[in-house]
């Protein structure tokens, strides 16, 4: 993943490091643009804390895996022991609720940014295994805690008596009809389960679009700073101009010099911070769901730029394992996976940008994809094509002489 992020081109994004460390706090550990709706927010921050802080509790059970103990950090932490557990299981009810939530929403409810013609397929799938893997998660642990207390009220050996913990201390009852040996098939059973889980989700998450959990963090770091709507000059194009206007100044001519795109074309010309974006992408949509053009119904859709651009990157380093060094499958990013219809329905508003929460850029590389339309293959509107004519000739985008600017004043 490091080495296909890396394949595009260089970019020097290391000013401003106290701003950045502020965004990264604020935007990936805070969520802080996540509570523009404050339900979705909450239900997330659940997961999402749930998700960093039961990591602890899981730290426990590895260990009394490894060491053959059971609750190893009881007798250290003493009574604080029972409260921290009990607010492990609050969490890890606020995950299942939340997770049940979330599928609800897509499943039953099928908001509409959550059910668009890109979701279809792996995508859907893929968010629904993870929903489905925490709330299974949550299960086993919130079981095996109740019937560990079951066993701690029988006397049962190797059970530490801790104190009552906060959720499953209310529900002991339902195991009353089962013996000492049903229930130790119980508890071991979620145990052993839970763990195994854990360890399938955590191979699975680098291959899941929920990968964004870890690369959130030095997405929101690495940000653009620069004003919204701001655009970068390409050298290329400012040396061109020069050259053409002061041919002295250009530099010798080389069989070696090798062109550079102007624009880009494939996911290689794109700078190595646009395929951190396609990476960091979760797919939440919340992107598309305030982009004017999907609104009025044009193909374009912020998030799927995202999901082909990865996709496309993805491609290319499969291409690279199996060829050692890529080789040209005559295909591209341009084209390929990202038509012109969606590229010409992008108004560059910025709706998308300021909608990430963690300041993904799909404008970016929409932007660098027309740039190599117009300049590369001379594909723009014919409306594009007479401003670009009276900007060359007249220089400005109106078909009147330079002398005649000031003929509106006469009269």
């Amino acid at each position: 993943m490091r080495r296909n992020i890396l394949l595009g081109r260089d970019e020097d994004i290391s000013d401003n490091k106290g701003q950045r460390w502020k965004n990264m706090i604020l935007l990936a550990l805070g969520q802080k643009k996540m509570f523009k709706r404050p339900v979705p927010a909450f239900l997330h921050l659940a997961v999402y804390a749930g998700f960093i802080i039961i990591n602890v509790e899981i730290l426990e059970i590895f260990l009394d895996g490894i060491l053959g103990a059971h609750r190893l950090f009881a007798p250290v932490l003493g009574t604080l022991y029972a409260y921290l557990i009990g607010f492990f299981e609050v969490l890890a009810v606020l995950v299942l609720v939340s997770c049940a939530i979330f599928l609800v929403r897509r499943n039953i409810i099928k908001v509409r940014r959550l059910n668009m013609k890109e979701l279809l397929g792996w995508p859907r799938e893929d968010a629904n295994i993870i929903l489905i893997t925490e709330i299974i998660l949550m299960a086993l642990f919130l079981t095996m805690n109740t019937a560990d207390l079951t066993l701690q009220s029988r006397g049962a050996e190797h059970y530490t008596v801790t104190a009552p913990f906060w959720v499953t201390s209310h529900f002991t009852g339902m195991f009353a009809g089962l013996s000492v040996p049903a229930l130790l098939g119980v508890e071991r059973g979620c145990w052993w389960l839970h763990i195994t889980g854990v360890f399938f989700f955590l191979n699975y998450l680098p291959y899941s679009k929920h990968f964004h959990i870890l690369l959130a963090f030095p997405n929101a770091y690495y940000s653009k700073l620069i004003p919204q709507g701001e655009i970068k000059n390409m050298p290329e194009i400012q040396n061109e101009v020069l050259y053409m206007m002061e041919p002295d100044k250009a530099p010798p001519a080389t069989a070696e010099q090798e062109h550079k795109r102007f624009g880009a074309k494939d996911v290689t010309d794109l700078s190595w911070k646009n395929l951190l974006d396609a990476y960091s992408c979760t797919e939440c949509g919340r992107c598309t769901a305030v982009c004017p053009a999907n609104m009025t119904g044009k193909k374009l859709s912020p998030r799927k730029i995202m999901m082909d651009t990865r996709d496309r990157l993805e491609e290319v380093g499969r291409n690279i394992d199996a060829n050692k060094t890529f080789k040209d499958d005559g295909k591209a990013l341009l084209n390929d996976y990202i038509t012109v219809e969606e590229l010409r329905a992008c108004t560059t508003c910025q709706a998308c940008v300021e909608a990430c929460p963690v300041m993904i850029d799909p404008l970016a590389i929409i932007m660098q994809l027309r740039r190599n339309l117009v300049m590369e293959e001379s594909n723009a509107p014919q409306e594009w094509n007479l401003m670009f004519g009276n900007i060359e000739n007249n220089m400005a985008p109106w078909k009147f002489s330079p002398d005649d600017r000031d003929a509106w004043v006469n009269g």
